[in-house]
């Protein structure tokens, strides 16, 4: 006697559980803003193995604040444009001096807030709302 015919009701159960966990690594491999595009596309070398997000999917202040770096300023706050000295090791290792940080409004924050964006000589963009917690490379 096979095992499908003594215990249907736990092969049932195994098979839905399998195919349970397949539909699960599927949706969550498939998601945009890890470790890819979200246009599917070629992520640059310094952004390899980084969780990414677009430009265009950032919050509008932090769209704002990438105005600013373009323009070279005016910052809002005095600390913009200092250096950031990756303490949490989270960045690649770079030189001190390498990266910089920059303040983005936090609605309804009566200080800076948590957001940053870190930008780096080699024109990267990092981009974290949990006061460096986390980095998301920010593809242009």
């Amino acid at each position: 006697m096979s095992v499908r015919s003594r215990h249907p009701r736990a092969l049932l159960r195994v098979s839905l559980t399998a195919l349970l966990c397949a539909l699960l690594a599927l949706l969550t491999g498939c998601s945009a803003e890890q470790g890819g595009t979200s246009s599917g596309g070629p992520v640059p070398a310094w952004a390899e193995g980084m969780d990414t997000v677009r430009q265009e999917r950032l919050p509008a202040e932090a769209r704002d604040t990438l105005r600013l770096i373009d323009q070279g300023g005016p910052f809002p706050y005095a600390k913009d444009g200092s250096v950031f000295g990756n303490y949490e090791k989270l960045l690649p290792e770079r030189k001190r001096g390498h990266y910089r940080e920059y303040t983005v409004k936090t609605p309804g924050s009566r200080d800076r807030g948590a957001r940053r964006l870190v930008t780096g000589r080699e024109d990267e963009i990092y981009w974290t709302e949990d006061h460096y917690a986390s980095f998301r490379a920010v593809l242009r």
